[in-house]
């Protein structure tokens, strides 16, 4: 079974991708939706909660701002110059992930106030909500995209030969392969033991 992209991106330089890539944004990400089904229902705005919100919020859309920069320069050029998309299902897995990003970057630069200063509480918290319910929309279709395997649409690995016991995924050199390895500060390479 071959992969996309982003399946690939998850799967290199474990743990640390899933890491990166996965957890502490999704981590941050149901945070804030957890947090915001709280004030939507109960309108409280101050205490512990309130400040998690926000705390969430600023910190998942400088978290993915980073995320975006190194997605898009390491991986979309790069793949987008050598021709290596595999499929349409690699554009909308890799793309829906980027643009989930997009309006946790909103609440972040809402909740610094460089946006949206004259709005009132409530119209803030309608799009607040809008842009978390955008985030879950697209961020579950990079998901969903992800791992479908893209030979379902016509993708063929370029090396068909297979070494014994290795699967197409671990002898495919993609671009972004290559970029993750030379990129990441925690990659294997970098240790010496």
């Amino acid at each position: 079974m071959t992969m996309t992209h982003y399946m690939e991106l998850l799967a290199v330089n474990q743990p640390w991708n899933l890491m990166i890539f996965m957890a502490i944004p999704i981590i941050l990400a149901e945070t804030l939706a957890i947090t915001e089904l709280y004030i939507l229902f109960t309108r409280k705005f101050d205490g512990a909660v309130y400040y998690l919100n926000r705390f969430a919020g600023i910190a998942v859309g400088i978290y993915f701002m980073g995320i975006i920069y190194y997605i898009v320069t390491n991986a979309v050029i790069p793949v987008t110059r050598a021709g290596e998309w595999r499929t349409a299902i690699d554009v909308i897995a890799v793309g829906s992930y980027v643009i989930a990003g997009l309006p946790l970057i909103w609440i972040a630069l809402q909740e610094v106030d460089l946006v949206n200063q004259a709005l009132d509480q409530m119209s803030r918290l309608k799009i607040h909500a809008t842009c978390v319910a955008l985030f879950l929309v697209f961020g579950h279709i990079a998901m969903i995209a992800g791992m479908v395997d893209p030979s379902i649409l016509g993708y063929q690995v370029a090396n068909p030969h297979q070494i014994s016991g290795q699967t197409d995924h671990e002898n495919s050199d993609s671009a972004l392969n290559q970029k993750i390895k030379q990129n990441m500060p925690m990659n294997n390479q970098a240790h010496s033991h």
